[in-house]
């Protein structure tokens, strides 16, 4: 048997075969590896969920994913090996292949490196609107070499694993002279009929008539929680599989339009006879600056003695209006600024980075405008970063101040007050914001998205004694930062004649890195503070309770205040005119739809609900009861509805 096989292995018509599927098979063992790497990089993410037989059936997923992401990169090597070309069985030739199916594999290898560090920040896999999302970052360069130092375990893995693929590459050197070329092309092409099949089946997850090519959001059949699709994926399918694609396919959940609006409408009309109240308006997007880091909003943590990392955001809060549930509506900065400014929330993709950012849009800026607004953005990045200054011009800000009008400001310190890598640090930029602000003309509108609570996560050298590392996550001395830097901005500010007649708005983009349970679930993954201060006290401080509150609520809520009196569209509902249980939220995570009303959250993939939890009294999510609760169904239709009318506007050009 044994001199059988050799003679096997050893014949010429067959060793082409031979180096696919052993190629192949040194393929999957690669990205096998690179899945576990990427698991124990992450394991504090998902060691609450994870057990032996859980894990298994994502392992199990993860090998059609691999399979797709195999095939798709490697079919022209598969092609170069097997093509029934006689004259190809040459050492340059076979080398040539070599290198082929190296530098492919190699490249998924790095990719996956990357999002073991990436995925910390997005909770997802990378997709190919990320080259759109730092298409203008000039800063990349230094990014990448920073993360290269910090992770350089990661480099080391990546380079065996590199290694590997060359060393272990079974090649074939024939001298095409000693084949029969009638024999030699029969059997390639037999070999060709016999990978056909198999590269198909791989590409689309299966060769059943009723199997769909698979998609990212397939994942979630293996999975208990959307986050934990991540581990299913790999990064060279997700990225495979998002290019080029209609980001916004419209469902027809209902035919009727007018059942449709009766579940849910994004339609706001003013109530009769009310009249505009014309303050100033100022929202503070604050990176990073998730709810776990705020001590009042977590007073039963680490058994009442946690504290946080915000002093100054915590007083804030006792002469402020917020809510008990707050979230965010995506993971990302480019999805803060349209669900903040603009109502309009992530689903699916960043909506900066889909087609539907050319429709005509309204927000904040276009709509007191029409009030006889002034209207400013600010964000000490360079001009362009992250595509803010575009979106902030097409919705209506009639002026936008980046890196280039702080260091032409004469009381700044220019570029001396760069922080290196994104932007200008938080405390001189927002003093900047003041100064500028002094020279509106009332009412106005004035924004600004800090930055300084970032990755790689640095504080001034002149505070690097003052915030140190702390509570075991790197970004705690950030946020101590920006924090003592809003304790300036609000002390500048209430010198100014401005002050009183004016509504602060602060909210975070997203959360950032986590170190309690519930800020690692599917529901804490999105908790963020979002705080209305009026100083005049005409607003009523506290916490509302029982009250889902969302960034896309912060317009309407807005207009609320003001006493706007014409109709728009805005997908968030106003949070001082909406019954408490009436209020809800909305996350897209992992290719499922979350959606908080009442003390429900389903989670839904498009077709069906993959979980229903108590989210208030069961904040872990350990209890699915899906298909236990009546409420289920009246869920899954509001839900529905917002999914289908938001489609449709995006395809229709129907956001104003």
């Amino acid at each position: 048997m044994r001199n059988k096989i050799n003679k096997i292995l050893n014949n010429s018509l067959y060793s082409p075969l031979i180096t696919v599927v052993s190629g192949l098979l040194l393929a999957y063992a690669v990205y096998f590896l690179c899945r576990l790497v990427f698991l124990a990089v992450n394991y504090s993410s998902f060691a609450d969920n994870l057990s032996a037989s859980h894990l298994a059936e994502m392992l199990r997923g993860g090998f059609f994913f691999d399979s797709s992401a195999i095939m798709y990169t490697n079919v022209l090597w598969i092609v170069m090996v097997l093509f029934p070309l006689h004259l190809k069985e040459r050492a340059l030739y076979q080398n040539i292949c070599k290198w082929v199916f190296v530098v492919v594999n190699s490249l998924a290898v790095v990719m996956n490196m990357c999002d073991c560090v990436y995925f910390q920040y997005t909770s997802r896999r990378t997709t190919s609107t990320v080259f759109s999302e730092f298409s203008h970052e000039g800063n990349l360069a230094g990014i990448f070499g920073t993360e290269l130092v910090r992770h350089f375990y990661l480099v080391l893995i990546g380079a065996a694993l590199i290694y590997a693929l060359w060393r272990l590459y079974k090649q074939h050197q024939l001298e095409h002279h000693a084949l029969c070329w009638w024999k030699y092309s029969l059997a390639m092409a037999a070999s060709l009929v016999v990978m056909v099949p198999c590269v198909l089946g791989g590409m689309r997850g299966g060769l059943a008539h009723n199997v769909r090519p698979i998609t990212v959001s397939n994942a979630n059949q293996y999975v208990d929680h959307p986050t934990e699709a991540a581990i299913v994926l790999n990064t060279p399918f997700s990225l495979l599989r998002t290019i080029g694609k209609n980001v916004f396919e419209e469902p027809k959940y209902f035919t009727s339009e007018k059942q449709m609006l009766a579940l849910y409408s994004p339609i706001h009309r003013p109530a009769a006879g009310v009249k505009m109240q014309k303050k100033n308006v100022v929202v503070l997007i604050v990176e990073s600056l998730g709810k776990e880091y705020i001590g009042s909003l977590n007073k039963d943590l680490d058994g009442g003695k946690y504290k946080g990392y915000t002093p100054f955001v915590d007083s804030l809060l006792t002469k402020s209006l917020t809510f008990e549930y707050t979230f965010a509506n995506g993971r990302k900065s480019i999805d803060a600024m349209p669900s903040t400014l603009s109502s309009i929330p992530m689903m699916v993709e960043p909506f900066f980075l889909t087609p539907a950012s050319m429709n005509d849009l309204t927000g904040l800026a276009g709509m007191l405008h029409d009030k006889g607004y002034y209207s400013a953005f600010f964000h000490g990045a360079d001009n362009g970063s992250m595509g803010f200054e575009a979106f902030a011009r097409a919705t209506g800000y009639d002026k936008y101040y980046g890196r280039t009008e702080y260091n032409a400001d004469p009381k700044g310190n220019g570029d001396a007050d760069f922080d290196g890598m994104w932007a200008i640090w938080d405390e001189p930029y927002m003093q900047h914001m003041v100064r500028m602000m002094n020279g509106f003309k009332q009412p106005f509108l004035a924004s600004v998205f800090t930055a300084s609570s970032h990755h790689p996560f640095k504080v001034p050298e002149q505070y690097a004694s003052t915030y140190k590392e702390e509570g075991g996550q790197p970004i705690h001395k950030c946020v101590r930062y920006t924090d003592m830097a809003l304790r300036k901005f609000f002390e500048s500010a209430s010198h100014q004649a401005w002050y009183r007649n004016t509504v602060f708005v602060l909210v975070a983009d997203h959360t950032n890195q986590n170190t309690h349970a519930f800020y690692k679930s599917d529901q804490g993954l999105y908790s963020i503070p979002i705080v209305f201060f009026a100083p005049d006290g005409s607003l009523e401080a506290g916490i509302k309770k029982d009250v889902i509150a969302q960034q896309i609520d912060v317009l309407p809520t807005l207009m609320g205040i003001l006493g706007y009196d014409k109709p728009y569209v805005a997908f968030g509902c106003d949070l001082l005119s909406t019954p408490a249980d009436q209020t809800w939220a909305f996350n897209y995570n992992n290719g499922v739809y979350q959606y908080f009303k009442g003390d429900l959250m389903l989670q839904f993939d498009g077709q069906k609900t993959k979980a229903l939890y108590r989210f208030k009294t069961d904040p872990l999510l350990k209890q699915n009861l899906a298909g236990t609760l009546p409420q289920q169904t009246a869920l899954e239709n509001e839900l529905k509805s917002l999914i289908q009318q938001y489609m449709h506007r995006m395809n229709t050009n129907a956001l104003k």
